[in-house]
């Protein structure tokens, strides 16, 4: 058995690189600050790109059997008129995989299971990290641990990168994001693509999951949301009637609601035995859906870095200077998409409709191939 390796966080980034890393043959133990891993959160798109992972790591049919295809990205109006449309049936048959609309949380148990629970460190919350000869992790409940090298897969509000990297600003898009899951029978031509209705300062958008259940996101500047307790069908009455319907379907226990942040990009991911992965060093506003997916991009590189026989330092430098790049590029475009989506002044919502109709399919093409081709 190779060297044991700390993974912090057991969200989709911390288990797939723990997954990664034990099809390798390495000792892995994720902790995870969570007294379970259950099914929560709303829903989320498995990019080909990180389906591509998933493929190499045997996990394709489970992932596709538990979710659903999607094989169209449209931006519409607030009627639900095409602006664009992604067809995504090229990069299907290129890479000879689909993208997945699934529950985050049956994604989170599909991992859990494949890696074994008893790789999973539950209730383990690291409040301090101190760095001699090994990593010192001490824990909330007062228990510690020493390793050598340490994964830090914990999100934007990163312990390890808060407390080992000196770089760490959070930038606040203005944006409230509601989330939410529900079951509601749609009409067929919503089945197999994602809609996202851009407005005026709000949008909506939504896929199904499944037969029975619907995952959709609402986001509105967070000037004009003036009280905590928002009324969503009130604030998205103008819009195409199947959206109020599917909020009003929606029991308040399943809306999850977020300030949108982001982390200004930092340039230093790893130090000696240690690597930050995922949002706690890339962390990204929603609007490209690549949160989750570069995550599970930089485990799949770094898994295979550490796997070419590299020492785990040459590993992490490696892998931060092959990810850097476009995973900052994810980053930067999806805060300039997220802030054009939101104007409110009606000439700049006409400019931005009509040019977004008319743009060529060759930019949206040359996005898409960015974004699924693997580093």
């Amino acid at each position: 058995m190779k060297d044991k390796i700390a993974i912090i966080g057991a969200g989709i980034g911390g288990l797939t690189i723990g997954l990664m890393l034990k099809q390798k043959g390495f000792n892995v133990e994720i902790f995870e600050s969570s007294s379970e891993i259950k099914p929560v959160g709303a829903g989320i798109i498995i990019a080909n790109n990180a389906m591509q992972v998933f493929q190499k790591l045997g996990m394709q049919a489970k992932i596709e059997k538990a979710g659903n295809r999607i094989s169209k990205i449209k931006i519409t109006d607030s009627q639900l008129n095409s602006l664009s449309v992604v067809d995504l049936s090229e990069y299907e048959q290129k890479y000879g995989v689909a993208n997945i609309a699934i529950h985050r949380g049956e994604l989170q148990r599909l991992l859990a299971e494949e890696i074994g629970y008893e790789n999973i460190k539950l209730s383990k919350r690291l409040i301090k990290i101190e760095k001699e000869e090994l990593f010192k992790l001490t824990f909330e409940d007062d228990s510690t641990i020493a390793i050598k090298t340490l994964i830090g897969a914990d999100g934007i509000k990163s312990i390890v990168r808060d407390q080992l990297f000196s770089e760490n600003t959070l930038r606040n898009a203005n944006q409230i994001c509601w989330r939410g899951v529900c079951e509601i029978d749609l009409p067929e031509n919503y089945q197999k693509e994602l809609n996202e209705a851009w407005g005026r300062g709000k949008r909506f958008g939504f896929v199904k999951l499944n037969e029975k259940k619907v995952y959709w996101y609402a986001l509105a500047n967070a000037k004009n949301v003036t009280t905590n307790e928002v009324n969503l069908v009130n604030l998205f009455d103008e819009f195409h009637k199947d959206i109020p319907s599917i909020i009003s379907s929606t029991s308040k226990d399943q809306i999850i609601t977020n300030e949108i942040i982001d982390l200004k990009p930092i340039y230093k991911w790893q130090s000696e035995n240690v690597c930050l992965i995922g949002d706690a060093a890339h962390a990204t506003t929603p609007n490209l859906g690549q949160g989750a997916c570069q995550a599970i991009e930089d485990a799949y590189v770094l898994g295979k870095l550490i796997d070419d026989g590299f020492m785990i330092e040459q590993s992490f430098e490696q892998f931060e200077q092959l990810r850097r790049n476009k995973a900052h590029r994810i980053v930067n475009r999806s805060w300039t998409v997220g802030k054009i989506a939101h104007w409110e002044n009606r000439i700049g919502l006409w400019i931005r409709n009509t040019t977004i109709k008319y743009l060529p399919r060759v930019i949206n093409k040359r996005q898409m191939a960015m974004i699924f081709k693997l580093d």
